[in-house]
C-alpha cells in the first residue's frame, strides 16, 4: 500500500475536520486490514496442526550392527535422530530391531543376536534408555517340526555391505536342530503378544510365531510354523486389516519381497501379486499413516538406500518406492512403531 502527498503551488484553505474524518477513515481500513492479516498468521498453525502421532524408528548401521540407533518423526517421512547408539547389548549383535509398547506403559525390541539360536530382548521407559532381559533360546524340541532346513533354498551368499540378512551361504540342512533364529518382528492382538521370526536348521529360513506366556515377555510358547510361506523366507512381518492377515516377507532366493495373505495369524497363507518394490530389498516393515495409508520401509543393502512404499486402498496396490529422506547409507533393516503423539 502506497501514501502519496503532492504540495500545492498556490495558498489553499484546508478543511482540518475533513482531513481528520479522512485519516480515522484509512486509520480503520488500515486497522481491519491489519487484524484481517494476523488473523490468518494465528489461523495458519491449526491447518498445518500436527498430526497428533509420533513414530519411533530403531536400526542398526552401516557402521555398527553393535549398536542400535533410535529416531523420530511426526509424519512417517522424516525423521531425525533420538539418540545415536542407545542401546548396546552386553554381547552379540542388535540387528533387524523390532519396537512396541506394552500395556505397562513400557517400550520393548526384540533383535537378532547373530549368536545361533537366539533372539535378544531390551526395554526401555523413555525409547533411549535401554535395559537388557537377555536372550530367549530357541527349544530344541521345535526343531522338528515341518519346514525348517528342507533345503529349497541356499540362503544369502554375499559378503558384508552386500548381504541379506541371512550373512554367509547356507547349504542344505545337516542338524536336526535350530541352528539360527533371525529377524523377530512383534505383532500384538487382543492383548495378546507374538514375535513372528525365521528360523533355519542349515537350510532355507522359515516364518514361526511365538507367543508370549507371561506379562513380562520372558516365557515364550513353542514355535509354531506360518502355513503356505515355506522356506527360504525370512524378514517375515503381519499386518491386520479387517479380517485378512498380511505377511511381507523376503524372498532369499529372489532377493524381493512376496507379499502372503490368510485368514488366521498361523495360516494358511496364500501369495497374491506384490507391489513393484525391486530385487535385493529386505528388512520391510510396515506402519499405517494418519490418512489411512499404509507405508512400507524396505532395506535396498546393496545400494545403500532406504526406501519407501505406499499404499492407499488396503494393501491392494502399491506407489513406485521413494527414497526416505536422510537415512540412506546410515539405517539398516528399520522397525518402525506409531503411537499417539
Amino acid at each position: 500500500m502506497f501514501w502519496r502527498q503532492t504540495r500545492a503551488s498556490g495558498v489553499r484553505v484546508v478543511d482540518t475536520a475533513s482531513v481528520i474524518r479522512t485519516q480515522q477513515s484509512v486509520f480503520c481500513a488500515v486497522t481491519m486490514v491489519a487484524l484481517a492479516v494476523a488473523g490468518l498468521v494465528v489461523a495458519a498453525p491449526a491447518t498445518a496442526a500436527p498430526s497428533g502421532w509420533r513414530y519411533t524408528m530403531v536400526a542398526f548401521s552401516n557402521a555398527s550392527d553393535r549398536d542400535m540407533d533410535v529416531y523420530q518423526s511426526g509424519d512417517g517421512t522424516r525423521f531425525q535422530l533420538l539418540r545415536k547408539s542407545a542401546y548396546r547389548p552386553p554381547a552379540g549383535r542388535v540387528r533387524d530391531a523390532s519396537i512396541f509398547r506394552n500395556t505397562d506403559g513400557l517400550y520393548y525390541i526384540t533383535y537378532t543376536t547373530a549368536s545361533g539360536a537366539n533372539i535378544g530382548f531390551a526395554r526401555s521407559a523413555d525409547r533411549v534408555n535401554w535395559t537388557p532381559l537377555g536372550n530367549w533360546p530357541v527349544p530344541f524340541c521345535c526343531a522338528l517340526l515341518p519346514g525348517t532346513g528342507d533345503g529349497r533354498g541356499l540362503g544369502s551368499s554375499s559378503g558384508p555391505g552386500s548381504s541379506g540378512s541371512a550373512g554367509s551361504s547356507d547349504g542344505p540342512s545337516l542338524s536336526p536342530f535350530t541352528t539360527k533364529a533371525w529377524a523377530p518382528e512383534w505383532f500384538v492382538e487382543g492383548g495378546r503378544v507374538n514375535i513372528i521370526l525365521s528360523m533355519s536348521t542349515g537350510g532355507g529360513f522359515v516364518p514361526y510365531l511365538m507367543t508370549a506366556l507371561d506379562p513380562g515377555l520372558r516365557v515364550w510358547s513353542p514355535p509354531v510354523p506360518l502355513a503356505g510361506i515355506g522356506a527360504d523366507h525370512i524378514d517375515t512381518t503381519v499386518v491386520k486389516v479387517g479380517a485378512t492377515y498380511h505377511a511381507f516377507t523376503k524372498n532369499e532366493t529372489k532377493k524381493f519381497i512376496q507379499h502372503a495373505v490368510a485368514p488366521t495369524l498361523v495360516g494358511p497363507y496364500r501369495f497374491v501379486p506384490p507391489g513393484n518394490w525391486g530385487t535385493f530389498v529386505e528388512g520391510p516393515a510396515v506402519v499405517q499413516l494418519p490418512n489411512g495409508t499404509w507405508r512400507m520401509y524396505l532395506d535396498a543393502y546393496r545400494r545403500g538406500r532406504h526406501l519407501y512404499s505406499d499404499s492407499r486402498d488396503g494393501l491392494r496396490t502399491w506407489t513406485p518406492v521413494k527414497e526416505l529422506p536422510g537415512l540412506s547409507g546410515i539405517a539398516r533393516h528399520v522397525g518402525v512403531m506409531r503411537e499417539p503423539a
